[in-house]
């Protein structure tokens, strides 16, 4: 009965795509999106797309953190652009992610929460939906995801080789990939179990296998258009980095605020968060790992002679997180911004988004055009030539990339919703920026409402003095979604 209940839920959720892409209230354009009259040049860029987790806004050295510094990413931004209001896909992992490979916001992608597979993934995107590996592997790329899924547990239609990626190796399941020394990671189909991590074993650090085989796949394929999706674990909990690492931070973080967790029985590497005497030099080890390594992805195109025509996007999945021991507050995470992971206000969606590409982008710009993770599969149709027929959520910031500010297409708005926690939306139209929480337990919450261009941090609702803007974003939250059986919501 349970497999004939998944099955069923998978059926539904297909009619529910379907209809997401016929629904008359769909916000969504048909594309061309540009039919590449910006493209500089005939040959294809190599496209490096490295998405942090759980990294909040300010945990950059280049966007205001104080207690340590991160150099390799810094110089990211001073050698491309900078995009300063940039959003990811939701406030927490897999619909976050799945907006990103539909080029849909959670109203529409098909993947709209965290839902748990036993016993190792997550609810799988299903076959039909057009992912953008699948557009670039149609367009002549080699295409392979390095690190977290999320998006289909092994072997489903979901599955990262059923949607578009030649090449797997990492975590399928987001819950096991909390565990940095795991019992096993996926290289394509194959379940390849790591032998120095065996009973409490702590022999092979799960990033930094997934770093080598990232740093192969580039070198493999230097002679031709390939898409790295890099989809670091770094840094959710566990707080976990190798002792070698962890020893360069210890002691200079304090106060710390030793945290317990599962050292043993149920859930021990295979979900539960390991204990960590020092969450703050672990964290701090773990953020310094990472930008070592989008260092050394930029010198791996460097060495091979590929940099010119590698496009490198570095951003994050969501807000910083309070887990495992983690202490945002400490660190400033979420920088001037109100919330965390789970919150649809700004420090739980605003993110940093860094790209680079020297053939296009002048260095050390600055953007601050509105954009969000749906926004980057259009963008990527737009550098290709444009292709008609797809629908989704998006605008191609290429325009902006390229220094044509004046031919950039803004939003008319943005949308997020999300399913835990009472169910939240929020809206961002100009600088207007309305959440509404709670609306599960009760459809006729109060809309807040909130000037970005003079109140960043969300501090004065001023709803009640603006009852036009509030009419019109009521609209904006009815209208903006269409009904999932699977991820059921408000009035669907």
């Amino acid at each position: 009965m349970h497999l004939i209940f998944r099955f069923g839920l998978f059926i539904l959720s297909c009619l529910s795509f379907i209809s997401c892409k016929t629904d008359g209230k769909s916000s969504r354009s048909d594309l061309p999106i540009g039919m590449g009259e910006h493209r500089p040049s005939t040959e294809k860029p190599n496209i490096i797309y490295i998405l942090a987790d759980d990294l909040g806004y300010g945990d950059l050295s280049i966007t205001g953190q104080k207690k340590f510094t991160t150099p390799n990413i810094d110089k990211l931004a001073a050698q491309g652009m900078l995009f300063t209001q940039h959003y990811s896909g939701s406030t927490v992992c897999a619909p976050s992610r799945s907006a990103l490979m539909t080029g849909m916001h959670t109203g529409h992608t098909v993947v709209r929460g965290n839902y748990e597979i036993q016993p190792e993934g997550q609810y799988p995107i299903p076959d039909d939906t057009r992912t953008i590996a699948e557009f670039l592997k149609e367009a002549g790329y080699t295409t392979g995801a390095f690190g977290k899924w999320g998006l289909g547990y092994p072997g489903s239609e979901g599955d990262p080789n059923f949607q578009g990626f030649d090449t797997f190796y990492g975590f399928n399941c987001q819950r096991i990939g909390h565990n940095y020394y795991p019992y096993h990671l996926w290289s394509n189909q194959d379940s390849i179990v790591l032998a120095a991590n065996s009973g409490t074993n702590r022999g092979d650090y799960a990033p930094s296998l997934i770093h080598d085989k990232t740093l192969q796949f580039i070198e493999e394929n230097k002679d031709r258009p390939f898409f790295a999706y890099v989809a670091s674990i770094i840094p959710h909990a566990e707080l976990v980095v190798p002792e070698e690492i962890h020893k360069l931070y210890s002691g200079k973080f304090e106060p710390e605020k030793p945290y317990k967790g599962v050292d043993g029985g149920r859930g021990y590497k295979i979900g539960g968060y390991g204990s960590q005497p020092e969450p703050h030099a672990a964290f701090v080890g773990m953020v310094r790992l990472l930008d070592q390594q989008v260092g050394e992805i930029v010198n791996k195109v460097e060495k091979l002679g590929v940099a010119d025509n590698t496009i490198i996007i570095f951003t994050s999945d969501n807000g910083p997180h309070k887990e495992g021991g983690a202490d945002p507050d400490y660190f400033d995470s979420n920088g001037p911004f109100r919330g965390y992971k789970r919150d649809l206000y700004e420090g739980g969606i605003r993110v940093p988004m860094v790209v680079k590409w020297p053939k296009a982008i002048k260095e050390g710009s600055t953007s601050d055009h509105v954009s969000a993770f749906w926004d980057v599969f259009p963008t990527v149709i737009d550098l290709l030539g444009g292709q008609k027929g797809i629908a989704m959520d998006g605008v191609s910031f290429l325009p902006t990339l390229l220094g044509e500010a004046v031919k950039q297409e803004e939003h008319k708005y943005l949308y997020w919703e999300f399913h835990e926690l009472g169910g939240r939306q929020a809206v961002r139209m100009g600088n207007w920026k309305a959440v509404k929480y709670n609306v599960l337990k009760n459809p006729n919450a109060k809309i807040e409402l909130y000037n970005l261009r003079n109140d960043i941090g969300e501090e004065h609702n001023i709803a009640e003095d603006h009852p036009e803007i509030v009419a019109e974003i009521e609209k904006i939250l009815d209208e903006a979604r269409t009904p999932s059986e699977v991820f059921a919501f408000g009035k669907s």
